[in-house]
């Protein structure tokens, strides 16, 4: 029984590869010919999600440095499929041993085993979080054709909660309006907010020495997108933006605008006008207005004595948020060329 490893119409990505086999990647169709390919833009990219960063992540150090094999010549793309790896250099499959056997509480060892009979269990094979690799690699190709295309749009994730410890409202705001990619960057738990990111990181360095794990709250940005991105009934933007998100290992909640906190609202005030409210998309269709998405994670799976003899995030939203945005550029880059192709034939 095969597995579903292809996300995209237009702009399609096949990703490959488990946690620990040689390497990971991800083959890139429909970019058309002629953008500009940065290769430092991916190898920042990259940086920003890989693990051993800090002690508040997974302690593997994997270098991430990227091998581009084709599609790309003298700088632009040719329009052809663009292959992209990794290779791995810090597995310790021993530290897996023993779940070939005893699968862990709360993986997917032992559904993907029921399902398919025969898995890769060390690290989880391609239930592993390492599997996001390959979503950033082609994230960042099409960030790079969007951005070409649209210069101003831009898409920003950050942390606002994990655990008990969240940002208020008001802190929310102020990041929307002001926070650059690198504020966030800085910041080891991706909270551009001193005091917060002190006290987040001093609780998952104590999880982590203690074997616990915490869930959170990411938050996605979208500012100065295109309008008109969406196709109505089933293939809704916010539709695929969920499926994009959810499709992310310990994710299991989306919100859209004002969310779940909308079912408190009356109708006179929620339709007030205030654009925010919608998130930026109506009718399944972006309207132009910045979007704002939260996604949910749970707590990381592994804890106790698993936590502590392997190397596991003790939350997963830090490294997470480079993962949320290479997503959203992937949905972006695929209805932008939709866009352009019903404009084309009058569709």
């Amino acid at each position: 029984m095969s597995m579903n490893n292809v996300f995209g119409d237009l702009f399609s990505v096949m990703t490959f590869g488990e946690s620990h086999g040689p390497s990971l990647g991800a083959v890139i169709d429909g970019c058309p010919s002629g953008v500009n390919f940065d290769i430092s833009l991916l190898e920042k990219d990259l940086r920003q999600r890989r693990p051993g960063q800090s002690e508040v992540v997974s302690g593997r150090n994997e270098p991430d440095s990227p091998q581009v094999l084709s599609g790309v010549f003298e700088g632009k793309t040719l329009g052809t499929p663009i292959a992209i790896i990794v290779n791995n250099k810090d597995q310790r499959s021993e530290d897996y041993n023993e779940i070939k056997k005893s699968p862990r509480p709360g993986h997917a060892d032992d559904v993907w085993l029921s399902k398919y009979l025969h898995t890769d269990y060390r690290g989880g094979g391609r239930s592993s979080g390492r599997e996001t690799v390959s979503r950033v690699m082609a994230g960042s190709v099409a960030k790079m054709m969007v951005k070409q295309l649209y210069p101003d749009i831009s898409v920003l994730s950050f942390c606002s909660q994990v655990g008990e410890l969240k940002l208020s409202q008001k802190e929310v705001e102020s990041i929307v309006d002001k926070a650059t990619p690198s504020d966030i960057y800085n910041s080891l738990v991706r909270i551009p907010i001193k005091d917060k990111s002190k006290q987040v990181e001093e609780l998952l360095l104590k999880a982590k020495a203690q074997g616990q794990s915490y869930g959170g709250l990411a938050q996605v940005i979208i500012k100065n997108p295109p309008s008109n991105l969406g196709e109505p009934v089933f293939n809704k933007i916010k539709a695929v933006l969920a499926q994009a998100y959810l499709s992310i290992g310990a994710t299991n909640g989306v919100d859209l605008g004002q969310g779940f906190d909308a079912v408190k609202a009356e109708g006179t005030e929620f339709h007030s006008g205030e654009a925010s409210n919608y998130g930026g998309i109506r009718g399944g269709i972006t309207t132009g207005e910045t979007l704002q998405m939260r996604v949910s994670f749970k707590p990381t799976s592994s804890v106790l004595d698993v936590a502590k003899k392997g190397r596991h995030d003790p939350c997963i939203v830090p490294r997470a948020i480079s993962v949320l945005e290479a997503m959203t550029w992937l949905v972006l880059a695929d209805f932008t060329l939709k866009d352009r192709l019903s404009r084309c034939t009058g569709t």
